[in-house]
């Protein structure tokens, strides 16, 4: 269902890397039962066309621009984000909508190349006028019609279909990183969908790199049905379905169902389709009314959509309207994997909506990590309080406990001191300025210090000098009790408070 081989024998595509052999077939002879083959005389054909854009349901603006005329269908996906797209798609459909015209003598390939050419020129003039639209480029698939054929041209990943019979086949192959890694068996068609680089374009019209489309043609019959689309369509809906959709309706009918089962498909982005009926042209008028046309009948009026229709409008309607957010726009760098030296960009940026409402696997072991990081924490904060608590102990200060001066350990904190040695000197017993400073309490940072200061506190009480004593082992007075740790005789003893 998916045979990218033109009807008519002519070299399609093999890769998005080649161009298609450009060469007409010759003409055919009839086949044995009498039917006309490709180069006898037929009745001329027309095509009976619907076109139809959408913005979808997540993006803000259609970068999407359609075109279905009686010679010319056509379908350009603007690339650019912020570099605004839109107006790459419109101006490449403005300039290939002037080959909607009668067939002349000039070779179908040859015209549709030219139009490409031209639409690529404008392009970069435009972007030459406004450096602001620097990066912005399009897709382009082109069909151009001639009465018996249709040549295709072909740059970007909008594709071209043909049903015949019932049966499906892709005219255009992608020029896509995806699609390139398809070619080479890497990959599979399914696995292409979910590709993270399936966005990924090798060729655009963008006005400064030049770009060979693939270029051929093919025969058309009565009841041949065409049907054109952007990557809007065709990146979420498989052949099957696409078949489904074309088979029975008419065109309008057809290119407005693939419009809304795209979107119901989960497609984030515009969605652009054209569908067009290959038909008998009714027979040219006789007689007097003979010169009065020489082209088909059934012509209906050209349609153009998407941001071709209205560039202004900045916000264009959607068919099936939903929720709707930001489209950021913004370029990622390419990936490290993509091959050294080509020239690529991401025909549809990721868009941060889509991905914070994207779903997200369940996180496993949640309460245990949790637990985990509350025990962590728990420890750390025991850590620091033991850590505070220790060295407040390694502190001592002179204060008082009752009218008595004595050694706390600890710091003056409630709680983090207690009375660590006990003196016989009163609070009394020393001057206004000791008492304040005792009654306050004074630090230090080790017990021998303190217990000076307490000694120098019982001798300036002292009524008459004495030799300093020995800190550690005081001699007794005649007549006096020691205190077995302390001092006496006037300067006060020290007792533990244990």
């Amino acid at each position: 269902m998916n045979d990218p081989t033109p009807l008519d024998g002519s070299a399609a595509p093999e890769s998005p890397a080649l161009a298609a052999d450009t060469a007409e077939v010759p003409p055919q002879q009839p086949d044995a039962d009498g039917t006309p083959g490709a180069g006898e005389q037929r009745s001329p054909l027309e095509l009976s066309f619907y076109a139809v854009s959408d913005v979808g349901r997540v993006r803000k603006d259609n970068q999407d621009s359609g075109y279905a005329g009686p010679w010319l269908l056509a379908v350009c996906d603007g690339v650019g984000g912020a570099a605004r797209g839109d107006i790459a798609s419109s101006i490449a459909v403005n300039e290939l909508r002037q080959l909607d015209e009668p067939p002349g003598s000039v070779d179908l390939i040859d015209r549709i190349n030219d139009g490409l050419h031209e639409a690529h020129v404008s392009i970069g003039a435009q972007v030459d006028q406004d450096p602001s639209l620097n990066g912005t480029s399009t897709t382009a698939t082109v069909a151009l019609f001639d009465g018996r054929r249709l040549a295709l041209g072909h740059v970007g990943d909008s594709r071209a279909y043909l049903q015949r019979d019932g049966e499906l086949s892709q005219l255009t192959s992608d020029h896509t990183f995806v699609q390139s890694l398809i070619d080479e068996g890497r990959i599979t068609e399914e696995e292409a969908r979910v590709h993270p680089h399936r966005n990924l374009i090798l060729k655009a019209l963008d006005g400064l790199h030049d770009v060979e489309p693939d270029l051929f043609t093919i025969e058309l019959v009565a009841g041949d049905r065409l049907f054109l689309c952007s990557d809007g369509a065709c990146g979420v809906l498989d052949d099957r379905r696409i078949a489904d959709i074309l088979t029975g309706g008419t065109p309008e009918f057809s290119a407005i169902e693939m419009v809304r089962a795209s979107l119901e498909a989960g497609s984030s982005d515009n969605v652009t389709c054209v569908v067009a009926d290959v038909v008998p042209a009714p027979l040219a008028p006789t007689g007097d009314m003979a010169d009065t046309t020489d082209a088909p009948l059934l012509f209906a009026e050209p349609q153009v959509v998407g941001a071709a229709a209205d560039l202004k409008q900045r916000r264009p309607r959607g068919l099936f309207r939903g929720h709707r957010s930001g489209d950021t726009g913004e370029l990622e760098p390419i990936p490290a994997d993509i091959p050294v030296g080509v020239s690529a960009v991401y025909a549809d940026p990721p868009d941060l909506e889509t991905i914070r409402y994207a779903p997200r696997p369940p996180r496993r072991f949640s309460l245990a990590r949790r637990l985990l990081a509350l025990a962590v924490l728990v420890g750390l904060v025991w850590i620091g309080v033991a850590t505070a608590y220790w060295w407040s102990q390694k502190q001592y200060y002179v204060g008082t406990d009752d009218d008595t001066v004595v050694i706390y350990r600890g710091v003056q904190v409630p709680g983090l001191s207690s009375v660590y040695r006990v003196s016989d000197l009163s609070v009394n017993d020393l001057s206004d300025t000791e008492r304040r400073k005792v009654d306050e309490g004074i630090a230090y940072d080790n017990y021998r210090d303190a217990e000076r200061k307490l000694r120098q506190l019982g001798s300036d009480r002292a009524e008459q000098s004495t030799d300093p004593a020995d800190l550690d082992e005081p001699a007794p007075s005649s007549g006096a009790e020691t205190d077995g740790g302390g001092f006496t005789g006037g300067l006060g003893s020290l007792s533990d408070a244990s």
